[in-house]
C-alpha cells in the first residue's frame, strides 16, 4: 500500500513559525510509554519499511497533499535549460579545473572533463525518465521510494541534503575567492583566519554567509522570479565564457600540450571523480518537476540540452586554460584569472572573475531551490519532520525547508576548506546517482503481480553481478592490479547486463520519453559511478561512513517510526474509505425485504 496523508499529520497552514506538534506529531511521540513501545517494535517497522514501496501515484497525489498549497506550475523547457546550465557551471570549472589540472591531470584535464561528463549524461537520461513519470519535487528521493523502498530512500535523501549543503558551502567559498580576485586582494585578507584552529576549519569566511542569504531570500520570494533572474544572470555569464574561450586561444602556446598526460592515465580519472562536483546541480533540475507546465515534453530537453552545452562549454574552457599556461604554473585559487595576467592580460582578469562571479550566483540560486524542494518532499512522508514541508500560500515555495537549508549551508560554508567539500560531495553525489540508475533497471524490469518467481531471481541474480563486477573494476584501478582483474570483472559486467537485455522480459515501459538502450546505458551508469567512487581518497569516505552512520541513528530513533505511524494511518484511513464504498454499493443494489 503507497504511504498517503496522516490523520493530523498535516502540515499547518503558515509560515517559519514554530507550534505544538510540529515536527513529531505521529502516535508514536505522543507520550514516553509510547515511544517505548516503538522502540521494542522497532525490528518488525524496520522490515515493514525495507519491504514496503510507494507507488506512482501517492508521490504525485498523496505525498504531495501534505504541503498544504500547491506548487505554482510556472516553468517550461527554457526555465528549465537555463536553470540547468546555471544549476551547473560555476565553482567547479572556475576553481577546481586548475586545481586538478595542476595537481592530477595535467592538460588531460581535458579528458578527465570528457569522463565525468559522460557519467553525469548518462545519470541525467535516468533522471530524466523519473522526472516525466513522477513529476514531483522529491526529484531522486521520490523515485528511489517507488522502486528500492523507505530505508534506502532516506539513506540516498541524507545523502541528497548533504550535496546541497556542502555544494551550497563549497561555491559560496568560492564565490569569496573571485570577489577578493576582483578586490585584487588574496581570499584570506576576507577571511578571519583564527591560528590555533585546523586549517582546514580555521579560515572563518562571513562573505560567503551573506552570499547564501542574499540569494536564498530570492529563492523563497518566487520560483519565477529565481529563474529569470537566473535567465538573464547566466546570459551574462555564457557571454564571459566565450570571451574567455576566444581572447583565451588568441594566446594558446600549443608548446604546452608536450606533456599532456604528466600524472598518467590514473592520475586523469582521479581528477575527472574529483571533476565531477562540477556537474553537480542538475538533479535540482528534477526537483522542479511539480512548478513544470509540461513535464512530458519540458524535462527531457531542459535536462539533456542543458547538460550537452555543459560538457562541451568544460571542455572547451579547459583546453583554454592549459593551452594558455603550462599546469605547472596554473594558480590553484583562481586559475583563470591569473592565466590572463601571465598572458599580458590583466586587464581580462577582471572580466573573468565578474564571469564567476555571475556563475556561482546562479549556481546557488539553483541550488537553493532545488534543496528546498528535497526537504520539503522528505518531510511530506515524515521521515523529516512535517513542519518542514509547508508550502507557503503567497508565494508558492517551500519556506520553511528554503530558511532551514540556508542556516545548513552558511554554518559549513563560514568553516569549512573547499578541498574537503569537493571531495566529499563527490562521494554523496556519484552514490545517488548510482542508486537512481539502478532503480530505474528495477523499475523497468520488476513490476509486482507482473513479473514471476523465475524472473525475479534471474533480476536479482543479474543486478548482483551488474553491481559486483563494477566494484571488482573499481577496486582492480584502485590496486593496480594490472589486467588479469579485469579479464575476470569486464566479462562480469557484460554476462549481467547481457543476461538481463536477453532473459528478463521487461515488465514496464515508459508511457512518454524513456532510457534508450536499457538496460546497457542504466548499467553503464551503474558502472562509471562506481568506477569513479573508487577514486576518491581514504578521508572523505571516513567522512561519509560518519555521516551515513548519524543518518541510521536518526532514522532509528525517529525518522523510521515516524514514517510508519504515517503509513499506517493512511492505511486505515484507506480501507475506511473502500469499506465505506463497499458498503454503499451493497445496500444500493441488494433486493429490499420485508
Amino acid at each position: 500500500m503507497a504511504d498517503g496523508e496522516a490523520a493530523n499529520g498535516g502540515v499547518r497552514r503558515r509560515g517559519c513559525t514554530f507550534q505544538k506538534n510540529d515536527f513529531f506529531p505521529e502516535e508514536s511521540f505522543k507520550s514516553w510509554g509510547n515511544y517505548g513501545r516503538s522502540m521494542m517494535d522497532t525490528p518488525f517497522r524496520f522490515k515493514d519499511r525495507v519491504l514496503k514501496r510507494s507507488s506512482d501515484h501517492a508521490e504525485i497525489v498523496d505525498v504531495k497533499a501534505r504541503s498544504g498549497n500547491e506548487m505554482k506550475k510556472t516553468l517550461n523547457w527554457w526555465d528549465l535549460m537555463w536553470f540547468g546550465i546555471g544549476a551547473v557551471v560555476g565553482s567547479g570549472i572556475f576553481v577546481l579545473t586548475g586545481l586538478e589540472a595542476k595537481e592530477k591531470a595535467g592538460p588531460a584535464v581535458v579528458l578527465s572533463f570528457v569522463i565525468s561528463g559522460v557519467s553525469a549524461l548518462l545519470s541525467v537520461f535516468c533522471y530524466t525518465e523519473f522526472a516525466v513519470e513522477i513529476p514531483v519535487a522529491g526529484g531522486s528521493f521520490a523515485y528511489l521510494r517507488v522502486e528500492l523502498g523507505d530505508f534506502v530512500a532516506f539513506i540516498a535523501a541524507g545523502n541528497i541534503l548533504l550535496e546541497y549543503v556542502i555544494g551550497g558551502a563549497a561555491v559560496a567559498r568560492s564565490w569569496t575567492s573571485y570577489f577578493a580576485t576582483l578586490c585584487n586582494h588574496n581570499p584570506d585578507d576576507f577571511r578571519i583566519v583564527v591560528h590555533n584552529m585546523n586549517p582546514d576549519y580555521g579560515h572563518l569566511d562571513p562573505i560567503a554567509v551573506v552570499a547564501l542569504v542574499v540569494i536564498t531570500f530570492l529563492a523563497v520570494y518566487s520560483t519565477k522570479g529565481s529563474s529569470i533572474f537566473n535567465y538573464i544572470a547566466t546570459i551574462f555569464h555564457m557571454v564571459v565564457l566565450l570571451f574567455i574561450i576566444v581572447a583565451g586561444l588568441s594566446k594558446a602556446k600549443i608548446e604546452n600540450f608536450s606533456t599532456f598526460t604528466p600524472f598518467g592515465f590514473h592520475g586523469m580519472v582521479s581528477a575527472s571523480a574529483v571533476l565531477f562536483f562540477a556537474y553537480v546541480g542538475f538533479d535540482a533540475v528534477a526537483t522542479m518537476a511539480e512548478e513544470t507546465k509540461n513535464p512530458a515534453r519540458d524535462i527531457p530537453i531542459g535536462l539533456v540540452g542543458s547538460m550537452t552545452i555543459t560538457t562541451i562549454l568544460y571542455c572547451l574552457l579547459a583546453t583554454t586554460l592549459c593551452l594558455m599556461q603550462n599546469y605547472k604554473d596554473i594558480d590553484i585559487d583562481a586559475p583563470f584569472s591569473v592565466a590572463f595576467s601571465a598572458v599580458g592580460m590583466d586587464w581580462a582578469k577582471y572580466i573573468v572573475s565578474i564571469g564567476a562571479l555571475k556563475g556561482m550566483t546562479t549556481v546557488l540560486l539553483v541550488s537553493s531551490v532545488g534543496q528546498a524542494r528535497y526537504l520539503t518532499h522528505i518531510a511530506r512522508t515524515h521521515m523529516m519532520p512535517p513542519w518542514f514541508a509547508f508550502v507557503d500560500d503567497r508565494t508558492g515555495t517551500p519556506m520553511n525547508a528554503s530558511i532551514s537549508m540556508l542556516i545548513a549551508s552558511s554554518i559549513v560554508a563560514f568553516f569549512t576548506d573547499l578541498g574537503i567539500l569537493s571531495n566529499l560531495l563527490s562521494i554523496s553525489t556519484l552514490f545517488i546517482f548510482m542508486l537512481v540508475a539502478l532503480a530505474l533497471l528495477v523499475r523497468r524490469y520488476y513490476s509486482s503481480g507482473v513479473t514471476t518467481k523465475v524472473n525475479q531471481v534471474n533480476l536479482i541474480a543479474c543486478l548482483v553481478l551488474i553491481l559486483g563486477s563494477s566494484i571488482g573494476i573499481s577496486a582492480c584501478w584502485a590496486t593496480s592490479n594490472g589486467w588479469i582483474g579485469y579479464t575476470i570483472v569486464i566479462p562480469l559486467w557484460f554476462l549481467g547486463t547481457g543476461g538481463l537485455w536477453l532473459f528478463v522480459p521487461m515488465a514496464k515501459k515508459p508511457n512518454v520519453w524513456g532510457v534508450p538502450l536499457v538496460p546497457w546505458l542504466p548499467s553503464l551508469s551503474i558502472a562509471i559511478n562506481i568506477f569513479l567512487l573508487g577514486s576518491i581518497d581514504k578521508d572523505s569516505y571516513i567522512r561519509f561512513a560518519i555521516w551515513t552512520g548519524f543518518l541510521l541513528v536518526y532514522y532509528v530513533l525517529l525518522g523510521l517510526h515516524a514514517s510508519y505511524d504515517t503509513a499506517k494511518e493512511f492505511e486505515k484511513k484507506w480501507n475506511k474509505v473502500e469499506l465505506g464504498v463497499v458498503e454503499k454499493d451493497s445496500s444500493s443494489t441488494a433486493p429490499v425485504s420485508n
